[in-house]
């Protein structure tokens, strides 16, 4: 009796995680929206340079666990990376991701189109040190692109 009874709580739980609704990621997507905000209106308060620094400061306002803020100019120059300094400087407009998407030409197209919007791609998260499927949310302010993303799971 006892093991039918374990039996049936395997499967119980089983079928609770199998048919669970998979993951909207619609938190990490509003902070997400909330951080390019947040950046956009530093840049305004404290100027481009200060506001370039404090995002690309992986300890600064505009970093939350695999969430981080990025700037890109409309012609693809990286100004700001809250992941990864090494990139400032950096021209990535023909840069493919591990899909073969021109993921920053895409970003450029959509802004200039749309003014914001989400854009999917492949990107090495921070903390798992992996390429995974990552949206982000990136809008133009001036003439820049902000942008903050989230790793699918």
């Amino acid at each position: 009796m006892r093991n039918c009874v374990l039996a049936l709580s395997v499967t119980v739980a089983l079928g609770a995680v199998l048919l669970a609704p998979p993951q909207t990621w619609a938190g990490d997507k509003e902070k997400a929206v909330k951080m390019v905000n947040n950046a956009i209106a530093y840049y305004q308060k404290a100027g481009k340079d200060k506001a370039f620094a404090e995002i690309t400061n992986k300890k600064g306002r505009f970093q939350d666990g695999e969430l981080y803020v990025f700037v890109y100019d409309l012609s693809g120059n990286v100004v700001a990376h809250g992941q990864d300094a090494t990139l400032i400087g950096k021209n990535l407009l023909d840069t493919a991701d591990a899909g073969g998407k021109y993921f920053v030409k895409e970003r450029i197209a959509l802004v200039k189109d749309k003014g914001e919007g989400w854009q999917d791609y492949k990107f090495k998260n921070p903390v798992s040190g992996k390429i995974e499927d990552k949206t982000s949310f990136v809008k133009k302010h001036d003439a820049y692109i902000f942008g903050c993303g989230v790793y699918k799971k």
